[in-house]
């Protein structure tokens, strides 16, 4: 006995549907990225999933993908660090969408010159943002020394985050200083 060809139709469209769904829902905010491409442009408006990291990692060994850890910004926006292709990224995400909003190529860190997130003051006022950057820490004073965390550096990188805009804003590293007790990586100090 043969199948209605509409029958037929109507039976492959309800598989297509079953399957393809699957599939995208599947995928994680590093499918399609690319070693060589432009990884930010890649990342802006794609959802951040709340997936276990060893699992994000291992899926994306080719990526040599490493999470670095992540900071609350406010009560909508969260810094996460990223280690792609080599490289190191902050993205933006907002907690409530969990869209990642922007993504910054950061630049490479040592012990002498720290990564830093936090608030630093400009010609001697507080930013009222916080601040991503990298310190000038050639004296190598130690980060991890709670009696030095008021230490102010210069900065040598920065960027602000516009919490309105959802975005990385390029910060003026004149006159630019941030307190020792900010610095978040291990090579912070000596």
């Amino acid at each position: 006995m043969c199948e209605n060809p509409a029958m037929f139709k109507i039976r492959l469209i309800l598989f297509v549907l079953t399957i393809v769904p699957g599939k995208a829902w599947a995928l994680d905010q590093f499918d399609g990225i690319k070693c060589g491409a432009d990884i930010p442009k890649s990342l802006i408006g794609k959802h951040d999933k709340s997936e276990r990291v060893v699992v994000l990692e291992g899926r994306h060994q080719d990526l040599g993908l490493t999470d670095l850890g992540g900071r609350e910004i406010s009560d909508r926006l969260f810094l996460v660090s990223w280690q792609i292709c080599g490289s190191e990224y902050e993205l933006l995400v907002n907690t409530k969408t969990g869209l990642i909003r922007d993504v910054l190529p950061f630049p490479p860190h040592s012990a002498t010159s720290p990564q830093f997130i936090g608030t630093c003051q400009a010609g001697g006022k507080e930013i009222p943002e916080a601040v991503v950057a990298v310190l000038n820490n050639s004296a190598r004073y130690n980060a991890r020394d709670g009696k030095l965390a008021k230490t102010m550096l210069k900065a040598t990188a920065a960027w602000k985050i516009d919490e309105t805009k959802e975005k990385f804003a390029r910060q003026s590293t004149e006159n630019l200083g941030c307190p020792l007790g900010g610095i978040v990586t291990l090579d912070g100090g000596p």
